[in-house]
Order: C-alpha cells, then sequence, then structure tokens
C-alpha cells in the first residue's frame, strides 16, 4: 500500500509534465503516438506489458521527462562513513548531511547539450553511453535506489500511452510561462493560476 501512496503523486506530475512536454513539441508527440500504434498491431491491437516494453520511444520521453522534471530534485542523504574524495583534499566525516542536486546534475550542459530543451534522443543508446550513469537519477542510485521504479514507470507509461492512442494534446493558448513552481518546494508541480 505504501508504494501506492508513495507513488501517487509522483507518478502523476511526471505524466502531467510528459503531456506538457509532447503538448510543446507536436513532432514528437507524433512519433510517440505512431510508435504506439506500430507496436500494438505487431500485438494484434491488444496492450500488453510485452508491447509496452517495445516501445523504445516511449522510453526516452519518459526518461527525458524524468530528467528536466525530477520529481524529487534533491535527494538527501547522510554519509555513513569518513569518506576522501579521491585526488582531492576534501574529507567528508561520517554523520554529515549530504544533498545530492539532482536537477543540477540533470541540467549540466556536460551530460546533455541544450539542457532546456526536450530532447527525448538525449537517452538514445549511443548518446547515454557518452555519460556516467550517475548523471541521471530521478530515483536514486545504488542501493538506496527507490524501490517503486519499476512500478512508477508502469504508472507513467500505461497512462501515456491510453491517452495518447485517443487524444491529441496541445497547450491552451492562455498558459504564460513560466509554468513551473518556485524553487523551494519539496517536489516540482506546475504553477497554480
Amino acid at each position: 500500500f505504501f508504494m501506492f501512496l508513495a507513488g501517487h503523486e509522483t507518478s502523476s506530475s511526471t505524466s502531467t509534465f510528459a503531456l506538457f512536454c509532447l503538448a510543446k513539441e507536436p513532432e514528437i508527440q507524433e512519433k510517440l503516438r505512431n510508435e504506439i500504434i506500430d507496436v500494438l498491431k505487431k500485438h494484434n491491437g491488444k496492450f500488453t506489458y510485452d508491447a509496452l516494453m517495445e516501445m523504445e520511444y516511449l522510453d526516452k520521453v519518459v526518461r527525458e521527462t524524468f530528467r528536466m522534471y525530477p520529481v524529487v530534485p534533491v535527494i538527501p542523504r547522510r554519509c555513513t562513513k569518513d569518506y576522501k574524495i579521491n585526488n582531492t583534499n576534501i574529507l567528508i566525516e561520517k554523520g554529515t548531511k549530504i544533498y545530492i542536486p539532482v536537477i543540477g546534475i540533470h541540467l549540466d550542459p556536460e551530460f546533455y547539450p541544450d539542457p532546456l530543451r526536450f530532447n527525448p534522443e538525449n537517452f538514445s543508446v549511443e548518446n547515454r553511453s557518452k555519460r556516467p550513469e550517475v548523471a541521471w537519477m530521478p530515483f536514486g542510485e545504488g542501493p538506496r535506489l527507490c524501490i517503486g521504479m519499476r512500478l512508477g514507470y508502469l504508472q507513467i507509461k500505461v497512462p501515456l500511452v491510453t491517452l495518447l492512442l485517443k487524444y491529441k494534446f496541445t497547450l491552451n493558448k492562455a498558459m504564460q510561462p513560466p509554468y513551473i513552481s518556485e524553487a523551494g518546494t519539496v517536489v516540482y508541480m506546475f504553477k497554480q493560476p
């Protein structure tokens, strides 16, 4: 039960951000819709787990959404033992609080050229191989990786496929930037009108 409760806000926010990005980028939206239709044709029109796993562009779109809008922009940790950072004189003492700036890493142009542009090709096999794995960590990393990651992916991908099969998404002409709430919130969310 806890995983469903903990994943509700994060999954719904990420789905909303994905649809927002797709509405801003109609060519990407159409490419994704075409992939969904093509994959489902191969599966006799049945939306199964296997069909979902074949949707490679969908995976890129979701990963890019997590990159641009990590639901948890900072991950707090506590150092469990003294640690000296390689090739420096910096010692992080046991018990020190550490804050991993996920949003800063995800928007670093060293890892993602043109980081403010929604570009699912950031997650092509070729582009992923050019950067360290920890340059993308919306679920954390290592032994403390979010236990609900796989469930979260399903909670985002299934509604996206369902909605994109039935609807085309566009931005409301009255919507004005900035679209995202100010810093200081625990999770990223859209501004309230």
